[in-house]
């Protein structure tokens, strides 16, 4: 089975904001995956996570929204997942402040690159050992806010323009997403990181 895990911050406040790209993303391909049935949730008291299971094709997907804030969300995931044959099937997806709004990066087994959320997952797991999706945050100028203003950045919203290009974004990483669990994480890698 395949676990996904979308980062983000939960309430409705938080949904559409730079720092939730990684929860929405996770969201958006829940909803296209389950078209025939729409994915339930339930809240995992345990792990304190919105948890849903849908298939792909003829694989199983568990995929989880951690209750918690971003920076605790590994208190999340590590209920969700025990063992090391569960880290490698794990794919994380959350926002990066590195790279700018459009790219995409799919990755295995990388530092956290200073991400706070990722760092926790990491520390609640032991390992590094699983796959990341990075979604670019960062203005296309390449200029990050300084760093008085980057809370706001980070929590603030998406310009219109921008969120033209996040829905292309979704649509793509679903499309990866799908080659990843039916064919290989090779594949993805090769075909869908932009």
């Amino acid at each position: 089975m395949i676990t996904i895990i979308g980062l983000g911050n939960p309430g409705k406040e938080y949904a559409g904001t730079r720092h939730n790209s990684g929860r929405d993303t996770a969201l958006y391909f829940a909803k296209k995956s389950a078209q025939d049935e729409p994915a339930d949730w339930y809240l995992n008291k345990k792990a304190n996570a919105l948890t849903s299971e849908f298939k792909v094709g003829k694989e199983k997907v568990f995929m989880a929204l951690p209750e918690t804030f971003m920076n605790k969300s590994g208190g999340a995931v590590v209920k969700l997942v025990r063992t090391k044959k569960e880290n490698k099937n794990l794919i994380v997806i959350h926002d990066d402040l590195d790279m700018p709004v459009g790219r995409v990066k799919i990755s295995y087994g990388k530092n956290s690159g200073g991400h706070k959320g990722v760092e926790s997952v990491m520390r609640a797991i032991k390992t590094k050992n699983f796959v990341r999706i990075r979604i670019g945050i960062c203005p296309v100028s390449g200029r990050k806010p300084d760093q008085k203003k980057l809370l706001n950045f980070i929590v603030g919203k998406f310009s219109p323009t921008e969120q033209q290009i996040i829905k292309k974004v979704q649509k793509h990483i679903a499309e990866a997403l799908e080659v990843m669990i039916t064919n290989s994480l090779e594949h993805a890698m090769s075909e869908f990181n932009c």
